[in-house]
């Protein structure tokens, strides 16, 4: 008895949330060897007990993988602050440099309509020329100004994205995400510049007045498709873009999707390894023209 609760005691203090299934497996294995040594003596533990210590590293397992799951989440908390910060200095940068672009198209403004009341003729006219542009290029500014401060204020404003990788992951995998970046694509482009060979193909960008509630509905709705069950940081789904479409629809959002993804340096990639690969020597100029047009070197 001592000599198997010292071991199930070893094996339930090493349970990880990866590994619970081989400890199961070793604690059944000691509990056979005791057994087999007791048996002439007329001496075994019975099974009962034996289920206690599975049900108590099964206990010692939920409570791990509880605290891995905790740990995800404190992460992805730590990098939504990350996030949040890095789009409130976008957003503060943004309005500054709109504000910057209104005070020097409002200065060049006020410039031209002083000066085009002093000419006459084709100066006139290219002057008025050049004030009809400057009023639009000041209109620009003062809308990229609002719309800055309009996305800072409103925190659930954002844009969920759709993308694929396909040299990286394969067919049909999806990454469901969202970001409220003034310029979303760059959010995109980081993970496609992080750790993976390929860049990311966007398949939809759908701007959204609740952004996080879209994408966690999204994710819920393919809960039972995620690549990594563990890590709730890690957003792919093995999920065809028909069903994430099809999803989409059900909450009423109008969204345009691209089906085929680009993948140009995978495809790319493809065709140089197909080519190096390949054992056929290269045609000539002359066997290739036979080949198209067999009568026309005769």
């Amino acid at each position: 008895m001592r000599a198997f609760n010292g071991e199930c005691n070893s094996l339930i203090t090493k349970v990880k949330w990866n590994n619970v299934s081989q400890m199961q497996e070793r604690i059944r294995k000691s509990f056979e060897a005791i057994n087999k040594l007791g048996k002439s003596s007329t001496i075994a533990i019975e099974y009962e007990y034996l289920d206690l210590k599975i049900k108590e590293l099964t206990l010692e397992h939920e409570f791990q993988t509880k605290r891995q799951r905790e740990k995800e989440e404190l992460r992805e908390i730590q990098a939504q602050i990350r996030e949040e910060e890095k789009v409130k200095r976008e957003f503060e940068k943004a309005q500054k440099d709109a504000e910057k672009e209104e005070k020097n198209y409002q200065s060049a403004l006020d410039k031209a309509r002083k000066e085009i009341a002093e000419v006459t003729g084709e100066k006139q006219n290219k002057l008025q020329a050049q004030i009809e542009k400057l009023e639009q290029e000041l209109k620009k500014a003062q809308e990229k100004k609002e719309r800055a401060m309009s996305m800072a204020q409103q925190t659930k404003r954002g844009h969920v994205y759709i993308i694929s990788n396909i040299g990286s992951f394969g067919e049909n995998v999806y990454k469901i995400g969202m970001t409220r970046r003034l310029e979303p694509t760059d959010r995109v482009k980081e993970l496609g510049d992080a750790s993976v060979p390929f860049k990311f193909d966007i398949h939809a960008m759908i701007y959204s007045e609740e952004a996080p509630t879209l994408e966690t509905e999204l994710h819920k709705a393919f809960e039972n498709k995620k690549v990594n069950m563990l890590n709730y940081r890690k957003e792919f789904f093995n999920v065809s873009l028909s069903e994430i479409e099809n999803q989409i629809k059900e909450t009423g959002i109008k969204a345009e999707f691209t089906r085929l993804p680009e993948a140009v340096e995978y495809r790319e990639t493809l065709a140089i390894l197909q080519k190096m690969n390949s054992t056929e020597p290269e045609k000539t100029i002359e066997e290739e023209i036979e080949e198209e047009f067999p009568s026309s070197l005769n």
